[in-house]
């Protein structure tokens, strides 16, 4: 019976792709943060989002990680290091050794600490040419959750979320009903009984042609790829001036779901 949870990471555990009625994001995390609350006692369940977008790694270690550890929760989810493997130059195996010593202090203090594997990008444009890289560092990312004893978020045997309706217009992050099946496989990960499968199936898409699917991709790239590349070459981050959602109550986040539902 788990009584806390302290969700660290980026923008996918902050929940971008998810907006509730305010503009604010919603995600898996708090999704699943529901699920387990639901289990317990009203009011006997307390919920940490500390996730920012865009943070690398040594970021989350020096930001979240400490907030993590000083709460001490029955579970924390850890997900780190997706960023910093997407960047040009960086060596999955090296970005694995600083993940496995931040995981090292927080498996210290927490009962349980669930960790994340990246997507499969195989049909992502311009990610996809990264796939590889993915691999390796997920092959670290369980590796070291069997040293630890950390159950595993597989997002890369996630099948479901191969289709484009799980995922945001920008391709980069999920969209609602991506988070949602993501939130429900984290609570199959612990046990869980949850209310519906994460692997059923989508309804079936009218076929596309290759014209359609070239004028989306245009699209796609002058709205979001070209303005990606932009922060990179300045040197900024999407996260640059935003604050984590910090303690959230599970019956605010049902109001905010079933609002936008």
């Amino acid at each position: 019976m788990i009584g806390s949870y302290v969700a660290v990471g980026d923008s996918f555990t902050e929940g971008v792709g998810d907006p509730g009625p305010d503009g604010a994001f919603v995600g898996w995390a708090d999704r699943f943060a529901v699920l387990l609350a639901d289990r317990r006692p009203e009011g006997d369940f307390r919920y940490t989002n500390l996730a920012v977008r865009g943070k690398l790694l040594d970021q989350i270690v020096a930001d979240q990680v400490p907030r993590a550890v000083d709460m001490a929760p029955d579970l924390v989810s850890f997900c780190a290091g997706g960023n910093d493997i997407i960047r040009p130059g960086t060596d999955p195996d090296e970005v694995a050794e600083r993940f496995e010593r931040a995981l090292a202090r927080v498996t210290a203090v927490s009962g349980t600490v669930m960790v994340t594997t990246g997507f499969d990008t195989r049909g992502v444009p311009v990610l996809k040419h990264l796939r590889g890289k993915i691999a390796t560092y997920n092959g670290h990312v369980r590796a070291i959750a069997d040293r630890y004893g950390c159950p595993v978020l597989d997002l890369w045997s996630l099948r479901s979320v191969r289709d484009r309706r799980a995922w945001d217009a920008d391709r980069l992050h999920l969209s609602p009903e991506g988070h949602t099946r993501v939130a429900l496989r984290a609570g199959q990960v612990l046990g869980l009984e949850v209310p519906a499968d994460p692997e059923q199936a989508w309804p079936p898409l009218p076929p596309r042609g290759a014209l359609d699917m070239r004028r989306d991709n245009v699209a796609w790239a002058r709205e979001f790829l070209v303005p990606w590349i932009g922060r990179r070459l300045r040197g900024e981050s999407s996260g640059d001036h935003v604050t984590a959602k910090g303690a959230l109550s599970p019956d605010d986040i049902r109001t905010r779901i079933a609002s936008v539902a």
